[in-house]
């Protein structure tokens, strides 16, 4: 049980463009992040801007964006994140079941390639030690320009807070 309340927004006509913005980019839903997020109307504005620009807005690949949300999401032991990304999203980003099941425990999977298990060792590390040592931020800067390793680690960064944000708030999974 969420421990804030879910906005309704039918009890709210103040928020109505406010609502109809973020529904009206999530598959026409305004799902149980968002109607928490309500409770403070700025910022459930500058969470939607923000990770808009994070999902849509930068030069990484939807398939790379989607597995560093998902590991962070089994990093996080946040199921909202989990569901809300597989299979759907992760699905229209080319990510099979197989990888996403795989991204519990990349390590020993062969399902990745020498970029993804490059990104995914970085997107461990930035979340469970808050930062990359020079080897592995090394590693990434082989692969990526400048632009792209601070658009990944914003993503990062963005879905750690994300991660925080529903677990401490225990977010309820949607209803389908």
């Amino acid at each position: 049980m969420a421990r804030v309340p879910f906005i309704d927004p039918a009890g709210h006509p103040e928020l109505a463009p406010l609502v109809a913005r973020i529904s009206g980019a999530r598959r026409g839903r305004l799902i149980n992040v968002y109607r928490a997020l309500l409770n403070s109307p700025p910022l459930a504005e500058t969470w939607f801007e923000h990770l808009n620009a994070v999902r849509w807005k930068t030069t990484l690949s939807g398939r790379l964006r989607e597995i560093v949300i998902i590991r962070i999401g089994h990093l996080g032991k946040v199921p909202y994140i989990i569901k809300q990304h597989v299979p759907k999203l992760a699905e229209a980003e080319g990510l099979t079941a197989a990888e996403c099941a795989a991204l519990v425990d990349w390590q020993p999977s062969a399902e990745f390639d020498e970029i993804e298990r490059t990104v995914l060792a970085y997107t461990d590390a930035v979340t469970r030690d808050l930062a990359a040592d020079d080897a592995t931020f090394d590693a990434v800067a082989r692969h990526f320009d400048d632009t792209a390793i601070v658009e990944l680690t914003v993503l990062i960064g963005t879905y750690n807070m994300h991660a925080r944000v529903m677990n401490a708030l225990q977010l309820d999974l949607e209803q389908d």
